[in-house]
């Protein structure tokens, strides 16, 4: 009986893991994620979450632009954070509050 049990809590998983390592080198192979042997590794060598990273990179394959609810710098703020102070970017030319004001007290 302690065979059978050894072989079921061995067995189990470890089918389970190839199985998912065979799903991954095949579903890379046929979407395009090249090579399809290295996400096998991945998944190989990182059981269950090699597997989610793989399904993860996948998903970024079927990116839509047109669907993208923050293509543009889009996104909503909530009514009481609207008087706070953005936060400057890389390529951002606004003008931060401190140089409206500056330019005000300048153009007098």
């Amino acid at each position: 009986m302690s065979r059978l049990l050894l072989a079921a809590i061995v067995g189990i998983p470890l089918a389970w893991h190839l199985g998912l390592t065979a799903v991954a080198y095949y579903d890379a192979g046929r979407v395009g994620l090249e090579p399809p042997i290295k996400w096998a590794a991945i998944t190989f060598c990182i059981p269950l979450f090699g597997f989610f990273i793989y399904l993860f990179e996948r998903s970024e394959l079927s990116y839509e632009e047109e669907s993208d609810p923050y293509k543009g710098h889009n996104f909503n703020i909530h009514p009481s954070r609207a008087d706070d102070a953005p936060l400057r970017s890389r390529g951002d030319d606004r003008l931060s509050p401190d140089d409206e004001n500056g330019a005000d007290e300048n153009s007098e």
